[in-house]
This record gives C-alpha cells, structure tokens and sequence, in this order.
C-alpha cells in the first residue's frame, strides 16, 4: 500500500496547528472568565511552597498551560514579587495542573467536536456581554482541541502500515532512553507539552506504541516543556534564571528517578487501567497525573536544596525591585491614624525614591540602548502601579477614621502627592516606549538634541529628588528651589522645540526623528509638573 505522504503531513501538522490555537484559544477565554488577575493570585496566596504548589494548580488549569504559568512565575520573581522558594512550589503546583488537558483529551468526544465549535461561534458573535463571549472561546476552543486531535489521529492511522514507523516506535519500547529525547525534543520544537502528551495518547490510541514505549515519551514531554521557562530568564534576572533552572532540574531528576521505576510504574498503570476500565488515551492521563503528582511528593521536601544547588549553580547579586509596600500596617488604621498617616508618608518617599531610580534609568537606556535598563524601567513603573494601589487603598481605609483637621490636611495632601510620583512613572514609562520606537525604526537623533536631552534630563532628575526631599523634611527653602527649576524646565521645553525647528529647516533632522525627541521633552516637561506638585504641598501646609 503506497502512502499519501501529502495527506498524512497535511492532515497531521493542520491538526496540530487547531490544536495549538484551540488550547490557547480556550485559555485565553477561561482566563478572562476568570478575571485578569491572576498575578495577583500569585502574589497573595503563594505565601510558603505549599500554597505555591496549589495555586499553581489552580492557575494552570484556569489559562490551561503550565508554560503560561512558569512565564507568569520566572517574571514574577525577576521582578520580585516572588522568592525562589515559592517559586518552586508553583512550578511543582503548574506540572500538575498541566495534567488536566490530558484527562479532558481522555474523554473520547472527537464526534461532537464541530457541533461544539458551532455553539462557541454562535456565543462569540450573536452575543454582545463580556461573559457570553469569554464562555464562547472556552467552547469553540474546547471543540477546536478535539477537532485538532481528530485531524492528527488521520494523519497517523496510514503509519501503521509503514515498517520503517513501528519499527522506529519497538525500537522506543526497547531503548527508554530514545523515548525521553523523542518526547524530548518533539516538545522544545511545538513548545506545548499538551500538544505532544495528546499526540503520544493518539500513537496509543492506534496502538502505534505500547504502555512500556510510551511512558518515557511522556517523561520527555516533562523535560521539553521546560523550553518555554528557559527562553522567558533569558534576558531577565539573576533570580528568575535561578527559577527556570529549578524548573529543569525538577523535571530532568523525577523522569531519572520515574525511568529506574519504569516496570513497577508500568505495572501500576496497567493495573489501575484495569481497576477503572480505562481506554487508552485515559491510560496515558492517568499516567501524566501520577506520574507528575508523585514526582511533587518526593521533591516537594528537597525545595530547600534545590533552591540552596541553583543559587549555588547561578552565582550572582541578583538586582530586584521590591514591589509590596514596607511600612503600611493596616493595624495603626484604627489605634493611631495619625502614625498610620506617617507610615503612609514613610511608604509615599518610598515610593518616591523608586520614581527617581526609574528616571535614572530611564536616562540610562537613552544613552545606552541597552535592553536590561528598559526592563528594569518596566519592573520599577510596575512597582510603582502596584504601591500606587496600596497606598491608596491604605489611605482611603484611614479617612474612615476620625481625624483631626490637622491630621485630614496631611491626608489629603498625601491622596495628591501619590498621584503625583505615580505619573512620574507613567511619564518615564512613556520615554521608554519612545526610545524603543526610535530604536525599531533605526531613528537618530542629532548630537545637538541628545546634548538637549540629556541637560534637560538631568535636571528633572534633580528637581525630582530635591521635590521629594523637601516632602521628607518640610523644608520650605527646597521647596522653592524646586519651583525656581520648575520654571526653569519649562523654559527648556520651549527653547529646545525652537532649536528642533531650526534642525527641521536645515534638514539635519528627520521628522520622525523629531516626533520622539519632542515627545522626550513633552513628558519630561510634565515630570517637571508633578515634582513642583509636590514642593508646593510643602509650600502650602507642611507635614
């Protein structure tokens, strides 16, 4: 029988790619369903390895990808929301969560998978409410995923036929080893463990390969998943390359240890296949399940060492901006809302100072381009989002109190200066988006207007952190002198959109060019504002 290689490849790889869409199709909804914060869940509860490894779980079912949520983590704690021992807890908790699909897959629905489809685009475009339509994407992604495994199951029924194939699949029942890098590899190039546990629990289904060949595939598909974790540390902190590691090395030594258990393992799958009365592609979800659940038990005790080897393994100062506040104890709130007013205080120059370090460097990636400082900008303006919202909370919790007109004035006055440092960091926020335009579409600046910049940038600098000392010390003469240099800013912004006129009319520079660098000194302009903002509270009432 001669082979339509061109319908096989065709069919397999078209079911692979509606595969691939319909699990992030079908995350994507269960995750707005679910409300778009999920970061903050990982933030709140992942307070010991234990609540980690549940709240993995818990977030890896709802967006259906556990390369999702080690992303979410490996960013989380380069950014230093989480520490490394949590860290871990959650990328155990995402390896069982991940599991999940593979159960769903078990359920032989491939039959109604287009009636399914029909009800999710009947949802998406006949309904206009939020909700309809986020439960519309579950369902349309929910029969794409079938459609897709059904498309790929084609494509490989004609393999049984071929010698060279079963051959290749006896030779992995015989030779473990080949499994894993089969599993392996396949899984570092489509980048889906999910994909290739519901590929291996198709070549199962159709008796491709056997329990013994295919449970190191599935090992293999543990270890290739880790990919994903991989590529997000590059780039990103010392701490964050550590949580990739440990995301490897659990995976690499639980498939070493699973490989040395292969016959009982297998034995224990085919019994519990019996017990339950288990089709084939249930086998493999049973197996997925077990095989990740036990592994977190046996490791789950060792996340101390693991965390002791990485760092050890990845050596380095690692640079994290600390995003929660330090000084807001909910319990002055109602004791001695005039010490809670000042621990506000004590968190608002915080956050100040982070604002002056964001501004740093910011300045820095203009002169540099070099893609850490605009990371680091990024991290310090979410830093300053997150404290902007806690500080907020914080102080609107203290107006429910009673409080002296003295201490209402502090209040209010703090409400404003909060605002002010959080739009500082809009602003830088917004230079940074500026000089990666600049940079994507290869735009000079002169030497004149990097000279023009770099004057003004400097002394926003300036004025901002002499703003923020004069908030700490009430002293009225730096408060003064920061409207004095105010003024002086504002008188740059004019006279360097002046010197670019005159560039523009010379043709030395180009126009897009001219946008950013106008752009440049609009925001840092505004910066300007906001530090003269917060010199005036001192002007007006001090605190």
């Amino acid at each position: 029988m001669e082979l339509n290689w061109q319908e096989i490849l065709f069919q397999f790889f078209g079911g692979l790619g509606i595969f691939l869409f319909a699990i992030k199709f079908m995350g994507d909804g269960l995750q707005k369903a679910a409300g778009d914060k999920l970061r903050d869940i990982l933030d709140k509860y992942t307070t010991n390895p234990f609540m980690g490894v549940l709240v993995g779980i818990i977030v890896t079912v709802l967006i259906q990808s556990s390369s999702g949520t080690t992303v979410i983590t490996v960013g989380l704690v380069s950014a230093g929301f989480m520490k490394l021992r949590q860290a871990i807890g959650v990328i155990m908790g995402a390896n069982i969560g991940t599991t999940i699909t593979a159960f769903i897959i078990g359920f032989d629905v491939g039959g109604y998978a287009l009636p399914i489809m029909a009800v999710g685009a009947f949802l998406l475009f006949f309904f206009k409410k939020n909700k309809v339509q986020n439960l519309g994407e579950v369902i349309f992604g929910f029969g794409g995923l079938f459609l897709g495994l059904e498309l790929m199951s084609d494509g490989m029924k004609p393999l049984r036929e071929l010698s060279t194939f079963t051959d290749f699949t006896l030779s992995m029942s015989d030779s473990p080893i080949l499994g894993v890098l089969s599993g392996t590899i396949f899984t570092l190039v489509v980048q889906s463990s999910s994909a290739t546990v519901a590929i291996l629990q198709g070549l199962y289904a159709e008796n491709l390969l056997s329990l013994q060949g295919s449970l190191p595939v599935l090992f293999g598909d543990n270890i290739g998943t880790t990919i994903t974790a991989i590529l997000a540390s590059l780039g990103a902190s010392v701490a964050a390359k550590r949580a990739a590691a440990t995301h490897v090395l659990f995976n690499v030594v639980g498939s070493i240890i699973f490989l040395i258990l292969l016959t009982p393992f297998t034995m224990y799958i085919e019994w519990i296949s019996g017990v339950l009365d288990l089709e084939n592609k249930m086998q493999i979800a049973f197996a997925h399940g077990s095989f990740n659940v036990a592994n977190t038990i046996i490791q789950f005790p060792l996340i101390g060492a693991w965390a002791y080897l990485v760092t050890k393994l990845i050596p380095g100062e690692d640079v994290s901006i600390e995003y929660n506040p330090k000084h807001l104890d909910v319990h002055f709130i109602e004791q001695s809302p005039s010490i809670a007013i000042g621990q506000a205080k004590e968190e608002i120059l915080r956050m100040g100072a982070l604002s002056v370090q964001g501004l740093e460097t910011t300045y820095a990636y203009l002169k540099t381009n070099l893609k850490k400082d605009a990371d680091l900008g990024y991290q310090i303006e979410d830093a300053l989002n997150n404290l902007d919202q806690k500080i907020t909370d914080y102080l609107v919790k203290i107006s429910s109190q009673p409080l002296s007109v003295q201490d209402s004035n502090r209040h209010n006055i703090l409400m404003d200066t909060v605002r002010d440092v959080e739009r500082i960091g809009d602003h830088f926020e917004n230079i940074i988006e500026l000089v990666d335009y600049k940079e994507v579409n290869r735009l000079f600046l002169t030497e004149d207007a990097i000279k023009d910049v770099s004057e003004m940038f400097e002394l926003t600098i300036e004025t901002v952190s002499i703003s923020l000392e004069a908030l700490d010390t009430s002293n009225v003469e730096l408060a003064k002198k920061v409207s004095e240099q105010e003024n002086v800013i504002d008188k740059m912004e004019r006279q360097f959109r002046k010197n670019h006129i005159l560039r523009v009319n010379q043709g030395t520079c180009s126009g897009q060019a001219g946008i950013v660098f106008v752009d440049i000194l609009s925001n840092l302009e505004r910066i300007g504002d906001h530090a003269s903002n917060i010199a005036e509270t001192v002007l007006g009432k001090r605190i």
